[in-house]
C-alpha cells in the first residue's frame, strides 16, 4: 500500500470576477447581439483589447503540484490571497479545480469554516447531531463522542437552549468542539484557532497537537506562524497562486518571512532611511550571523533638514512577530545630509532561526512637527548550536543541580 495520502499535479482554479449576470432579452435584442458580435471582436483586436470576459478571469491558484505523505502534518502559508483557501476547498471536494488533478487516499473531514452547517433555532444537541452529519461523522460516532464534544465546548448548562441564544463565543466553542471530534485520515484546517478569547485558543491548539500526535495527516493554513512552527512538521508556501516552497517547517517560514519583509518599507522623499544591512562583526560580510556572537548593524539615511533633537530606535523581532529586542539611543543635534547610523549588539544566546531588523526615527523639525520614519525590515539567518525549543527566543547555557532540601549551592541558610 502506498504511503503517499495526497498527490496534487498540476492543479490550477479560475474564477469570472465582476462579471454581471445578463439581464433577460427579447428576441430582437438577441438577434442584434450576436450580428454585431463578430464586428466588436475585431475591433477589440485591432485596438489590442481584452474581451468583457478574459478581462474578468482571476487564477486562484496556478500549476500547483506536491506530494504528502501518511502522517504528515503541513503547514500552509502565505499571505492573503496566495490561494491557501482554494486549495483547501478543493482537496475538500468542495468546489473542483480548472485543470489538474489531485488524488487523496482516505477519509477527509474539513474544518474551514467555523459554525457551517449550524441552524439556529435548533438546540445545541440537535446541532451536533446535524454538524456532525454534515462534516461526515456517522451517527455511532457522534454519540460515542458527544460527551466529550460537550465538555470541550463547555457548554453543558446550555446544551437544550436554541443555539440563537448563544453568544458568539459559545457558538463558535462548540462548533470547533464538533469538527475537532471527527476521525477522519485527513484533516483540513483553515485557520479556525483563532477562534474564543486566549483560554480557547490555547485549547484549540492542544487539540490540534494531540490530532497530529495520533498519526494523522493534517492541512493547516494559519498566519499564526507560531503555530504552525509548533505543530506541522513540514511546511507549503504559496504566492500568488503558485507553489513557492515545499520543506521543512522552518526554511518555509523563513521563505514566507523573506518574500513578506518587503511590504514593510515606506519611501520617502528627502528624509528617510535609504539601507539596512546586517554584517559579521569580524570580516563585515553580510547576512552571516552565528549565535552568541555579536551582531553589527549598519544604516545610512538622508535627512533633508537639521533636527536639534529626537531619538533612533532598533527593533529585532523573531519569525513569529515576537520583540527580541528594543534599543533606543537620543541624540541632541543632527544636521541635514547624509547619515552613517552603526550599532554593535553584544553576544546574546540567540536560538537558530529567522530574525528581522529595522530603525525608527522619531524627532521634531525645524517647525516643531514630529516626524517617523521607519526604515525598511531586513531578514537575516541566526546559524550555530544553538536550537530553538518550543518559542524561546534566548537559549543560553543554563546551569543545573538536583539535589536534597536544605543542601546544594541554591539552598537557603
Amino acid at each position: 500500500m502506498s504511503d503517499i495520502a495526497i498527490r496534487v499535479e498540476g492543479l490550477s482554479k479560475q474564477y469570472h470576477i465582476g462579471v454581471r449576470r445578463p439581464s433577460y432579452r427579447t428576441l430582437r435584442e438577441t438577434l442584434v447581439e450576436r450580428a454585431a458580435a463578430p464586428y466588436r471582436h475585431l475591433k477589440r483586436f485591432f485596438r489590442g483589447e481584452q474581451s468583457e470576459q478574459e478581462a474578468s478571469l482571476i487564477w486562484a491558484l496556478r500549476d500547483v503540484s506536491f506530494t504528502v505523505q501518511e502522517g504528515e502534518v503541513v503547514g500552509v502559508i502565505g499571505r492573503n490571497g496566495a490561494g491557501k483557501s482554494t486549495l483547501l476547498k478543493i482537496l475538500s471536494r468542495i468546489t473542483e479545480p480548472t485543470e489538474g488533478y489531485a488524488e487523496i487516499h482516505g477519509r477527509v473531514g474539513s474544518l474551514l469554516e467555523v459554525g457551517t452547517g449550524f441552524h439556529p433555532e435548533l438546540t445545541g444537541r440537535e446541532n451536533i447531531f446535524l454538524n456532525g452529519a454534515i462534516l461526515g461523522m456517522r451517527r455511532s460516532e457522534i454519540e460515542r463522542q458527544f460527551d466529550e464534544i460537550v465538555a470541550f465546548a463547555e457548554v453543558e448548562k446550555f446544551i437544550d437552549t436554541p443555539v440563537k441564544h448563544y453568544s458568539s463565543g459559545m457558538y463558535l466553542r462548540l462548533a470547533f468542539a464538533v469538527a475537532a471530534h471527527m476521525e477522519p485520515e485527513i484533516l483540513m484546517v483553515d485557520e479556525v484557532l483563532a477562534v474564543g478569547d486566549a483560554a480557547f485558543q490555547k485549547k484549540c491548539t492542544g487539540k490540534m497537537g494531540e490530532i497530529a500526535n495520533q498519526g494523522r495527516t493534517v492541512f493547516f493554513v494559519s498566519h499564526n506562524l507560531g503555530a504552525v512552527r509548533e505543530l506541522c512538521t513540514s511546511s507549503l508556501v504559496l504566492s500568488n497562486g503558485g507553489l513557492d516552497f515545499q520543506g521543512p517547517v522552518s526554511e518555509g517560514i523563513a521563505r514566507y518571512s523573506r518574500s513578506a519583509s518587503g511590504d514593510q518599507a515606506e519611501v520617502f522623499r528627502g528624509t528617510g532611511w535609504r539601507t539596512v544591512e546586517v554584517l559579521h562583526h569580524s570580516n563585515g560580510t553580510q547576512g552571516e550571523v552565528h549565535s552568541e556572537e555579536p551582531i553589527v548593524i549598519v544604516a545610512r539615511m538622508e535627512l533633508s533638514q537639521p533636527f536639534a533633537s529626537g531619538r533612533m530606535i532598533l527593533l529585532m523581532e523573531n519569525a513569529q512577530g515576537d520583540m527580541v529586542l528594543h534599543e533606543t539611543v537620543h541624540f541632541e543635534q543632527m544636521e541635514a545630509g547624509h547619515h552613517r547610523v552603526g550599532t554593535r549588539i553584544p553576544p546574546l544566546p540567540l536560538a537558530t532561526g529567522v530574525y528581522t531588523v529595522y530603525f525608527k526615527f522619531i524627532a521634531n523639525n525645524a517647525t516643531g512637527y514630529l516626524e517617523r520614519h521607519l526604515s525598511d525590515r531586513v531578514v537575516f539567518e541566526v546559524q550555530g548550536s544553538v536550537q530553538n525549543v518550543g518559542r524561546a527566543v534566548l537559549a543560553p547555557p543554563c546551569q543545573w543541580e538536583l539535589t536534597p532540601v536544605g543542601t546544594g549551592p541554591f539552598s537557603r541558610a
